[in-house]
């Protein structure tokens, strides 16, 4: 079966026929971006088997408010911090200006072609879109496009191990900062702080964005799984994260997820641990419920009663295993159609990335952590996008189990919840577990 390209602009149609039969794969057009400064992400939904490309044309991405209910088909990306809450007065009279009088920092990638790969893949399985863009545009990326499949050669995923870059004064920065955070805690000025940390590796030659993902979706098939290219920064963002910040469907079903505590999902001698049989202690299982706590906060604060609460349970993903909780509403029933949007403001940064009471657990890690978390703990995933003949859905994420790659450079980001029962080396060596989401797919560890 032939790729279906369903084009909306008229005068470029003919171009576009011609190119039915060229078969481009997601790597082809994701390539074709990189190569002509246009972002673009690729994105696979948990339990799910197709894939998701879009390519935006506007080379320095517009920062937006994040409102699902007013922003077209696309992908956001958020930083932690999504708020510049100091910037110039230059940029506050900006167009950029919300109605709160504060800049949002919330990037968001049009999606000027958008690509569906079912299945496995297959080039016989993919249908592609090109919205209205200029038809200049559009000619350059498919000449640019055809270009390359002539003259394209394979790429591994990886070009040798990756070396680590040694800090060794991290593990001990780490464990002294967890220790004050204990005795912010016992003091009273917070009750949970989650503290993160940076773990750089170098490759001998910059690492192929889209087989990575490939092999993140193959180990992690209930993860939602992400590559985003932002050529203005000279960055790819890829993760893998297990948790879902908000979600809508087209039939205006909202969900969202508390996850917190971790633990291996393997005993000391490599085999599987049983979900329902985990064993969870005290710390864990309070931290947990802090964050549950919070998004029903968040729910009071709006009135909202009517809402279906599942768990805590044990869940899976990849390497861990955490206690997750979900929650459900149909806004249809409800009458709150913008919930979404709503909940999205309200929950970010939740406790799970930040800590509680927020604004202290905010100050403090701005205080303690010696890095820019960047968009590591933000947020990210498509909105308003359509596929298998269905209404726009929008589904966001905690932007956790991911890594910054910079040519040969990956910095990967990980944290731990804080709280006054926690050990420091402990924590330490959460961290340490959590990296390994990532790092075992790059050393090529099946």
């Amino acid at each position: 079966m032939q790729s279906d390209y369903r084009i909306n602009t008229s005068s470029i149609g003919q171009l576009a026929e011609s190119q039915r039969t060229g078969q481009p794969d997601a790597s082809d057009l994701w390539e074709t971006a990189l190569s002509l400064g246009f972002p673009a992400a690729l994105w696979r939904l948990p339990n799910q088997q197709d894939k998701q490309l879009i390519v935006s044309f506007e080379e320095v991405l517009p920062r937006v408010s994040a409102d699902l209910d007013e922003l077209p088909a696309g992908f956001l990306i958020s930083p932690f911090d999504n708020l510049a809450k100091n910037a110039p007065v230059e940029a506050q009279l900006s167009e950029h200006l919300d109605q709160s009088g504060i800049v949002p920092q919330t990037l968001f990638l049009r999606a000027d072609i958008q690509a569906t790969f079912l299945g496995n893949g297959d080039s016989s399985q993919k249908r592609t879109e090109l919205k209205n863009s200029a038809s200049t545009t559009v000619e350059l990326f498919w000449n640019t496009l055809k270009t390359r499949a002539k003259n394209k050669t394979s790429q591994p995923a990886l070009s040798g191990l990756p070396v680590p870059i040694a800090d060794p004064s991290a593990e001990a920065l780490f464990e002294e900062n967890v220790g004050h955070a204990i005795e912010a805690i016992q003091r009273g000025e917070l009750r949970k702080v989650v503290l993160s940390r940076t773990k750089q590796v170098q490759f001998a030659n910059a690492p192929n964005a889209v087989e990575l993902f490939d092999k993140l979706c193959q180990k992690y098939p209930t993860a939602f799984v992400s590559a985003v290219s932002i050529p203005e920064w000279g960055q790819i963002w890829i993760s893998a994260t297990p948790e879902r910040l908000v979600s809508v469907n087209a039939d205006g079903i909202f969900k969202t997820t508390s996850l917190a505590g971790t633990q291996s999902a393997f005993h000391p001698d490599g085999t599987a641990k049983h979900p329902a049989k985990a064993m969870w202690s005290q710390k864990e299982i309070e931290e947990q419920a802090l964050v549950s706590r919070y998004i029903i906060e968040c729910f009071k604060k709006i009135r909202l009663r009517e809402y279906l609460e599942e768990g805590p349970k044990s869940i899976i993903a990849g390497n861990l295993m955490h206690l997750g909780t979900s929650f459900t509403v149909d806004t249809q029933a409800v009458r709150y159609p913008q919930l979404g949007t709503v909940m999205l403001r309200l929950l970010h940064p939740t406790s799970a990335v930040c800590g509680t009471p927020r604004d202290a657990a905010f100050a403090f890690i701005r205080q303690h952590e010696p890095h820019n978390r960047e968009l590591y703990s933000g947020f990210l995933g498509p909105v308003n996008i359509s596929s298998n003949n269905e209404g726009p859905t929008s589904s966001i994420f905690v932007h956790i189990r991911c890594m910054k790659l910079e040519g040969r450079l990956a910095t990967l980001y990980a944290g731990a919840g804080i709280t006054e029962d926690s050990d420091p080396e402990q924590e330490w060596q959460e961290t340490e577990m959590k990296c390994q989401t990532l790092l075992k797919v790059m050393m090529n560890d099946e």
